[in-house]
């Protein structure tokens, strides 16, 4: 016996989930609320774990996250286009993050107990401390005690790359453009800020 089946569902181009993001970024210029929320949608979980891996406080990191995005949203008119949104979006981020943490740290020095980042969270930040030690099972709760330390010595320019790179995965290219220095920059202070983060770890990673 034949059935007729349902006619397949046909996506709307127009609808803000499938457009492109230019085109998103142009209907949210002209006051288009839903194609701004689209853009929302696709980048707030990158945004808001890099601004958590510097500041290591959800209520910081939700307050600096939401500041980004409302920021952003009045000042897209000065978006050029140059380069892609969300690394226009990632620059006006790790600014707000970095002069956070200057007034942060003017105001009372960051302990360890501020810190609640975990670090089973992240594997590649695990394999960077790791990846010349011999296999062995990770005490995870020692380990993210002994990153939070490590983490924490490190000036804001140096973690930003690590995070930036090691965590969120962003290439080279796109660091320098948000952090607004060439790509040697980039990679001289990711060299120096692994380098220090291993000499921070060794005594950890030899027993």
């Amino acid at each position: 016996m034949l059935t007729m089946s349902e006619p397949a569902t046909v996506p709307d181009p127009n609808s803000p989930a499938n457009m492109l993001e230019a085109d998103l970024v142009r209907h949210a210029r002209r006051g288009d609320l839903k194609a701004y929320d689209e853009l929302v949608r696709r980048y707030q979980e990158r945004i808001y774990a890099t601004i958590y891996h510097m500041t290591a406080n959800h209520e910081d990191t939700n307050d600096l996250a939401q500041e980004s995005f409302i920021k952003a949203y009045t000042a897209l008119k000065s978006f050029k286009g140059g380069s892609s949104f969300y690394t226009w979006l990632y620059r006006i981020a790790v600014n707000k993050t970095i002069n956070f943490l200057k007034q942060r740290r003017n105001k009372h020095h960051l302990s360890l107990n501020d810190m609640d980042f975990n670090a089973e969270h992240d594997p590649d930040l695990v394999a960077l401390i790791s990846d010349k030690t011999p296999h062995r099972d990770v005490n995870l709760s020692e380990l993210q005690k002994k990153l939070n330390e490590a983490l924490l010595k490190l000036s804001e320019p140096h973690r930003m790359v690590v995070v930036l790179h090691d965590v969120q995965g962003v290439s080279h290219e796109e660091i320098a453009e948000v952090l607004g220095c060439n790509i040697g920059t980039v990679r001289s202070r990711l060299f120096y800020a692994r380098q220090q983060l291993q000499g921070y770890l060794a005594e950890y990673l030899k027993s």
